[in-house]
């Protein structure tokens, strides 16, 4: 069967014991029993008698769209979370006008079992209200990380190698503009990192067109 390879962050190939032509559709099966059909592009390399090809899904399912449903479940579990807290935090008022008082417990009195069950029972909720903030706010927060991956390119795409050709061309300009002093350096190592910006862009397009040319 046909399956997943890593290649690279983001990209997985096609591993496949038979050649393919480019366009033509595959099943893939998954580590988890799962069979996605996918769209061939290119053969990368050939190792140990299997092809490894670079592909899409034939439903048009990428990396922006995985991290877009990320994004909706983190905030799907961060408002459970959040109205579960606030229900514990209106549970722990229960008896506030009596605890308010501040009136000791009467050690000896009928009351004293009551009340030191009220102060326990609402201590043990306020606890539960501030844990589950906190995982609101942890879900929330990662819901935030996901939702800006779900408007990132990556080289998992074929429109990667326009959009890092197009950065390169940007790059190229920056770098060149801060060596004829045509743009202003910021600080000492301007040119610098202007120049690594250059060459990692460019090793970005050399892989986006060997993966989507």
């Amino acid at each position: 069967m046909n399956t997943y390879s890593k290649y690279c962050p983001n990209v997985f190939l096609a591993k496949c014991e038979e050649q393919h032509e480019k366009g033509s559709t595959i099943i893939l099966g998954t580590k988890y029993g799962q069979e996605h059909e996918c769209i061939v592009f290119n053969l990368i390399y050939q190792k140990d008698g299997f092809y490894y090809y670079s592909i899409v899904r034939a439903d048009g399912f990428n990396t922006q769209e995985w991290a877009k449903r990320k994004a909706e479940r983190l905030n799907g579990a961060s408002a459970r979370a959040d109205a579960k807290s606030n229900e514990y935090w209106k549970a722990s008022q229960e008896g506030k006008d009596f605890l308010v008082l501040a009136e000791p417990i009467k050690v000896g009195h009928h009351s004293e079992k009551r009340h030191r069950a009220l102060i326990e029972r609402n201590h043990n909720r306020m606890g539960k209200s501030v844990e589950l903030s906190k995982k609101a706010d942890s879900y929330s927060s990662r819901a935030e990380y996901w939702e800006k991956r779900a408007s990132t390119i990556n080289l998992s795409m074929p429109e990667s190698l326009e959009y890092y050709e197009f950065e390169l061309e940007k790059a190229i300009l920056t770098h060149q503009g801060l060596k004829d002093g045509t743009i202003e350096r910021s600080h000492s190592f301007s040119l610098t990192y202007a120049k690594k910006e250059v060459n990692e862009i460019t090793k970005k397009v050399e892989l986006a067109k060997k993966l989507w040319a």
